[in-house]
């Protein structure tokens, strides 16, 4: 056989030889086994079925339904100045600089090393520097090392673009945070709310038992009344002003803490006056059930960029399983002896250019051991999109169904009240006629007080029930659109040419 031929043939030699070696270490029994669950598969209720259907999301702005100018305020500055928004768009952008550290594995490397040292020769017949020996000279030396790899199998393509959908992922991440936070303090404000209006009650309850103890120390003093009258109604004072005092004290840990919610002090928060909430109208739903209603949630949308990154990294580990080929090379200048920048001169200039090659060959198990940790991480990574999914759904029917309840329960506490108060009434009209004695008029009072709160306590429900739907459906930040494409979240195939050899 000519040699020119046989020279040739000796790298296809190479490269087959490579295949085989590499082909050894098999992927047999190891790969992904979860399944993303569409979201049209999960089965709805009466009550997103019923919902109303004319495609209406909920504003960016929701809260600004309550019709409070001061809560806009101080969601306004829990954006701006918020710690744990801060803490999520920090790891945004530390998201993103990894991503470029994963991108530039791809591009060409360049690196330059230069050494200036003063080298003593020893003095040895046998391995000595010849005419060197004994001597002391500059040993000195510039280059620029060059690599680039060729990327033959995905591995750095697929590890940036790991890489990337972990950082659409902190994207959705901090959206989440955004909406968990518009949610905390819209609570909290609703929370300040109630307090002043249980207050309210609080307080109108006291000036009518002092009304009520007044009535009785005048029929005393007219000959018509008793001193266990007088002492009845005296009774219920110390504990009335009981409650107004832990009703402040209420108010007080309520702006402390939409003042903390917002990054401010407490001297900050002490500024905060009462709030003047009301809900306008009714929030409406979109026209597509449920695909939609789950797929503007930014956990949701987090979980899927989860997906999506961890099916990347499952390409990553199966490129391990290929040689790498690196192309790589180096110009520089070298001196041994003469001045200390002689090598500069360009005299000794010196060049190195080829393949670089790594191959896999026998690695105790740590290349499959890597693809089962990358395909576990999918199936986990699939497991919670499933889980997020449902929770999801969840959510959105629980709020719906009690959003139906409290628009019902508000319409009977109203009805309550009216009752209680014309009971009220009555008695203290019988009572002041001489009609009827004290204890009726008590617990009529102590009735009225208790319907009073319960219609406050409905009416702050109602309106935290708004906000939590609202949030259930991504609080109109409008996520899905910036979600990964349903060929991205799929399991990748383990290639052919690895189960050649499987054992």
């Amino acid at each position: 056989m000519p040699r020119r031929i046989i020279r040739g043939l000796k790298p296809l030699s190479v490269w087959a030889l490579t295949l085989l070696i590499s082909g050894c270490i098999g992927t047999g029994g190891i790969g992904p086994q979860g399944t993303s669950m569409p979201a049209n598969a999960l089965a709805t209720d009466e009550a997103i079925k019923h919902a109303a259907n004319d495609a209406h999301w909920p504003s960016g702005q929701w809260w600004r339904a309550y019709g409070d100018a001061q809560l806009n305020h101080w969601i306004d500055l829990a954006a701006q100045g918020s710690p744990s928004l801060a803490i999520a768009a920090a790891r945004v952008r530390q998201a993103k600089s990894m991503a470029g550290v994963a991108e530039s594995a791809e591009s060409l490397q360049i690196n330059a090393d230069s050494t200036l040292k003063r080298h003593n020769w020893p003095a040895d017949q046998f391995y000595g520097p010849g005419t060197l020996s004994n001597t002391s000279t500059w040993d000195n030396n510039a280059s620029l090392g060059l690599s680039y790899s060729l990327d033959l199998w995905g591995r750095e393509s697929n590890n940036t673009e790991r890489a990337l959908d972990l950082a659409h992922m902190s994207v959705a991440q901090e959206r989440q945070a955004q909406l968990e936070l518009q949610d905390n303090i819209v609570r909290a404000y609703i929370q300040l709310s109630l307090n002043y209006a249980q207050r309210d009650i609080v307080e109108a309850t006291l000036a009518q038992q002092q009304q009520i103890l007044e009535l009785a120390q005048r029929r005393l003093r007219g000959g018509i009344g008793t001193h266990f009258e007088v002492s009845q109604a005296e009774t219920p004072l110390p504990e009335t002003h009981r409650q107004i005092d832990e009703l402040d004290e209420a108010i007080e840990l309520s702006r402390n803490q939409i003042a903390a919610l917002a990054g401010k002090g407490p001297g900050e928060g002490a500024q905060l006056q009462r709030p003047t909430l009301s809900l306008q109208a009714a929030l409406k739903l979109p026209s597509t059930v449920p695909a939609q209603l789950l797929g503007q949630r930014p956990d949701v949308v987090a979980s899927r960029w989860r997906v999506a990154a961890q099916a990347r990294g499952i390409d990553v580990a199966h490129a391990g399983f290929y040689p790498n080929v690196d192309l790589v090379g180096s110009l520089g200048y070298m001196a041994t002896g003469g001045g200390m920048l002689e090598f500069l001169a360009g005299k000794k200039f010196n060049y190195s250019v080829g393949p670089a090659i790594t191959l896999p060959i026998f690695d105790g198990g740590r290349l499959r051991s890597e693809l089962g940790e990358a395909s576990a991480g999918y199936d986990e990574a699939v497991a919670q999109y499933n889980q997020t999914l449902v929770n999801a759904l969840k959510s959105i029917s629980d709020q719906l169904i009690r959003r139906a309840s409290m628009d019902k329960q508000l319409g009977f506490s109203n009805e309550s009240v009216a009752s209680a108060q014309k009971t009220y009434d009555i008695a203290m009209v019988a009572y002041q006629r001489g009609l009827t004695d004290y204890l009726n008029v008590l617990n009529a009072q102590t009735l009225l007080f208790h319907q009073q709160q319960v219609q406050q306590r409905v009416q702050a429900e109602r309106l935290t029930v708004h906000a939590e739907l609202v949030v259930a459906l991504g609080g109109g930040l409008m996520a899905g659109n910036d979600t990964p494409a349903e060929d991205k979240t799929q399991a990748p195939k383990t290639p052919k040419a690895l189960t050649v050899f499987d054992r």
